[in-house]
């Protein structure tokens, strides 16, 4: 793990590399819309745009590779690949971002940003990081347990049939 990031709402991890930090690719896990009520929210087109803007503003060479409408642990995702050139550091790079719609409409990012050279090593890494992506569960808050409350007694166990021979 690199560190957090996004205020402690994500984590930037790396393989093993040789390069600086700021050259290393690196995959981004994080929150990076807090939830906000529907009509104040961004939604995934307009977190994209965002994206993208931001990718354009850093290289040059800015190619859209792929982009399409997924689900996410049954969340509504977007997927959006490119490809550009960064101008500050002269290096190439491979950026695959899924973005993820919680019910609160917070956003998720997954983000894999890579040289050409090693997209093929790390994206079947991302594509599992991402298919094993599950929101977090909110925790109950402190001292709100109701022992009161009723509760669903458990269905009789029913015996199991034995096969026969």
């Amino acid at each position: 793990m690199l560190g957090e990031v996004f205020d402690g709402n994500g984590v930037v991890v790396a393989p093993p590399q040789r390069d600086e930090q700021t050259l290393q690719s690196e995959v981004t896990v994080a929150m990076v819309a807090p939830p906000k009520d529907s009509a104040d929210a961004l939604g995934l087109d307009a977190i994209i745009q965002q994206a993208a803007a931001g990718m354009r503003e850093s290289g040059q060479d800015f190619q859209t590779l792929r982009r399409q409408e997924r689900t996410v642990d049954a969340k509504p995702a977007e997927l959006l690949k490119a490809q550009y050139h960064e101008k500050s550091t002269g290096k190439d790079w491979v950026e695959e971002l899924i973005f993820i719609q919680g019910p609160d409409n917070e956003i998720y990012s997954v983000a894999l940003k890579c040289t050409p050279s090693d997209i093929v090593h790390l994206e079947p890494v991302f594509s599992e990081i991402v298919r094993t992506w599950t929101l977090p569960q909110p925790e109950p808050p402190a001292g709100d347990t109701d022992e009161s409350a009723p509760t669903q007694p458990a269905p009789p166990a029913k015996p199991s049939a034995q096969p026969t021979h």
